[in-house]
This record gives C-alpha cells, structure tokens and sequence, in this order.
C-alpha cells in the first residue's frame, strides 16, 4: 500500500513479506515475466525489469525463482498474456484509491474487484475521478543511518532529484519519472541502500480519518484488494494508512 506517510509504507511492506512471503512471491514472479516479455531479459538493457528486480531483493525473493521467471518469459514457451488495468475507487469516508492489476481474464478480475468493493462500502470511480487526485513520482526512501544528510542531498539535486526531504527517521526523495532511474543509479554506486526506489503514485491531497473505525474500514478494504492476486499494490491517499 502507498499512501501518504513513506515510514508506513516500508512498515507495511516489511510487514507484508513475513506475513505474505509466498503471495507476494508469486505476485513479483509475474511482474518480472510482464517486465522481460516487454522488453527482454537483461536488466541492463530494461528499466522497467530493474525497478521490479530491486522490489525482489527488497522482499529477499530467492535468486532461483528470479530466474526462473525470466526463463518463462523469453524461452518462447506458452505462458498467459496478462493485461494491465487500474482501477479507480473510493473506499468509505471519501479516501480514494488507485488499484493497478495485472490479469489474464479481464472479466473475471473486474467481477472479482467490484465484490471486493462492494462489500465494503466502497464504489468504483469513473475513469479519471480518482487518478486526476495523485500524481506519478519517483520515490526513494533512505534511512537516517544509511547515509549523511548534507551528502546525500547534494548527490540527489545534482543527479536531478526535484525535492529532498528530511525528518527524524531519514530521507526522501523525489524524482520525475523519467530522471528516477538516473538518481537511483547514483544512489547505487556510492552503495547507498534505499529502503523503496520505485516510481510511484502519490497524492495531491490527503483524506483525514476521523476515528479508529474509519480507519479499520478503509484498512479492512484496502486489506482485500492487497489479497487478491491479480492486484499489484494499492495506492491510497487516506490521512491515516497505518
């Protein structure tokens, strides 16, 4: 989940793997075949295939099912055609949500996602309703002890970051999308560790909950769409995510 607070969502993701480590597996495994069909197997030669690899060491994805990932993706075997599609919805108390998935059966993933939904309180959005509410974003979140404040915001700025931001925890960065993979690749060869480095949707505005049952609503929707396995990641604009 990606919402406003960058602390909760390297809890949430850290989390998630001890608790999910076999789901979010298999969600990653086709994220790296999607990323290798579209443009081959060499990282070096795709950006969209590095970006998932780092989300795998992230999650400690074993090299083994890495790799066999991408064999499936170029070996030229049979394998399923996935479709990518996000959907808009407002979960209840207003909080929006941007919901990429990746699918094989568009009808039976849309049926699947609008129960889920429904079920919760919540409805689908018209196209643009909800996205027009985020804004796309290379995100890097590094922690305090990882690097020196005033020498890694200088490395940022000069490989073209747009924004710095320090707090007590550590860093933030910001980036365009297309100068990200240029920042990261800087971050990397002074062996700085990134906690995330991915580019993102983030939020204009935020949506405050105004109690711990409307958070647990939110949680509780945001919670099953996490679980389905065609969903990729859920990105919310709720004040509280935690």
């Amino acid at each position: 989940m990606a919402g406003h607070s960058k602390w909760s969502k390297v809890k949430h993701f850290k989390g998630a793997i001890d608790a999910k480590r076999g789901k979010i597996f298999s969600k990653l495994a086709r994220e790296i075949t999607i990323a290798a069909r579209a443009g081959g197997g060499d990282p070096n030669m795709n950006a969209r295939l590095r970006m998932v690899l780092f989300k795998c060491r992230s999650a400690n994805m074993p090299k083994e099912n890495i790799e066999r990932a991408i064999a499936k993706a170029t070996g030229g075997g049979e394998g399923s055609n996935f479709e990518e599609i996000t959907y808009e919805i407002f979960a209840p108390h207003g909080v929006a949500l941007l919901v990429p998935v990746n699918t094989d059966n568009r009808n039976r993933t849309a049926a699947e996602i609008r129960s889920l939904v429904t079920k919760a309180g919540g409805s689908l959005a018209t196209t643009g309703a909800v996205s027009r509410l985020f804004q796309r974003k290379g995100q890097i979140i590094i922690t305090r002890d990882a690097a020196d404040e005033d020498t890694l915001m200088e490395l940022a700025l000069e490989a073209g970051a747009e924004d710095f931001v320090a707090d007590a925890n550590g860093y933030e960065i910001l980036t365009t999308p297309a100068q990200f993979e240029t920042v990261h690749k800087a971050l990397e060869a002074k062996d700085i560790k990134c906690e995330v480095a991915e580019v993102t949707e983030l939020p204009l505005t935020t949506v405050p909950l105004p109690d711990a049952q409307a958070a647990a609503a939110v949680n509780k929707l945001i919670e099953a769409l996490e679980e389905h396995d065609d969903v990729k990641e859920v990105h919310s604009n709720a004040a509280s995510s935690d």
